[in-house]
């Protein structure tokens, strides 16, 4: 699902997101965007991803993956921390254990999340990150806006840009 979700956010050219080396096999399985996706693709436009520290499994390598990509700003909290999958084993009827037996390797960086997290590139509480997302989204548009075409963008933006200003003046009076 990470391979698929990712897909939409990168042209046609496969891109490599990540590796998970299996230890029982001595194998490394690698996961790369996927040539096809049925729709359209987001294309080069901005990606933000909001993070918590309840943010974990798929979601944490989908988030981990895109910074390390540089395709996406993550806001929010530093994520769970468990990157390494595990499988639980009986040792007792009322005793198991769950041993590590794969462990992601990312491709830029050689590392993984475990044990510390995805840390965002703008670090916030989560119940801010959707606000913070927001101002982000319009500042970048507000640099370019070659997109912006008719009226009625124009008018939205501008209206986006006086909430953005009036909730900034908010914060900063608040500090």
């Amino acid at each position: 699902m990470v391979a698929l979700l990712s897909s939409y956010l990168f042209d046609d050219e496969p891109v490599h997101l990540n590796d998970f080396y299996w230890r029982a096999q001595d194998t490394t399985q690698q996961f790369w965007t996927l040539p096809y996706v049925p729709g359209k693709r987001y294309g080069n436009k901005p990606v933000y991803v909001l993070t918590s520290r309840k943010t974990a499994s798929a979601a944490e390598e989908f988030a981990y993956n895109l910074k390390n990509l540089q395709r996406a700003v993550l806001i929010g909290e530093t994520t769970a921390g468990g990157a390494h999958p595990f499988e639980t084993y009986r040792i007792h009827p009322h005793f198991d254990a769950i041993i590590p037996t794969w462990r992601a390797i990312n491709p830029v960086s050689g590392t993984n999340w475990e044990g510390t997290g995805v840390i965002p590139d703008i670090a916030v509480p989560q119940e801010d990150a959707l606000k913070v997302a927001q101002i982000e989204a319009v500042q970048k548009i507000l640099e370019n806006p070659g997109g912006v075409s008719t009226k009625a963008d124009k008018a939205l933006l501008k209206e986006a840009q006086l909430l953005i200003k009036g909730l900034i003046s908010i914060e900063d009076e608040g500090e």
